[in-house]
């Protein structure tokens, strides 16, 4: 995907995360600084925390609260042993990057006033109401394409933040989510 597409998609989820919150988006907030830099912020490259690193990272702590919510809402239901296995592998990791996520995102200051986005009435609570009312034998089916579905578009986001994103921690945290969430999206669509 060439760099102007990763930029112009992005700033789409930019404009989208704003429109969710209720507000036009009235400027993209500045840099805020990392934890460990000094209070003016790093000058060495890739410290810096930029609007499109903290919107990154507000919409990827929306979207693993869903994932959370989803392989939650099937994991008494699974009837296979190694979907259930993945399943649990994918809440334990994207419980952990939850918590990392939620440590870097600045709660005072410059950058604070983006809020987390959350995914609620934007198409997936149609997937968690089709996953929450699957017949028995159609629950392991409906997981594998509701959750291939939600971590192709983590993979997506994720793989645009590492050819935009200022923050060098934030864009490895953005290459390892493209790299976990296109395997998870390959296993899940795996003929079985």
């Amino acid at each position: 995907m060439p760099r102007r597409t990763h930029l112009a998609y992005l700033l789409a989820v930019l404009l989208f995360t704003s429109a969710c919150a209720g507000s036009a988006p009235s400027a993209v907030p500045q840099p805020a600084p990392v934890a460990g830099s000094t209070a003016g912020g790093s000058t060495a490259e890739g410290d810096a925390m930029s609007g499109i690193d903290v919107v990154f990272l507000s919409t990827m702590v929306g979207h693993s609260e869903r994932t959370l919510q989803i392989v939650r809402l099937a994991r008494d239901r699974v009837r296979d042993d190694a979907l259930r296995t993945l399943a649990a592998a994918i809440e334990a990791t994207e419980a952990d990057e939850l918590s990392a996520m939620r440590g870097w995102l600045p709660t005072a200051g410059p950058g604070a006033s983006v809020g987390v986005h959350h995914h609620e009435g934007h198409g997936d609570d149609a997937a968690l109401d089709r996953l929450r009312t699957a017949p028995d034998a159609d629950v392991d089916r409906v997981l594998r394409e509701v959750l291939a579905d939600h971590q192709r578009s983590a993979a997506d986001l994720a793989r645009a933040q590492v050819g935009v994103g200022r923050n060098e921690r934030v864009r490895d945290l953005a290459r390892r989510i493209e790299q976990s969430r296109t395997a998870e999206v390959e296993l899940l669509t795996k003929p079985g």
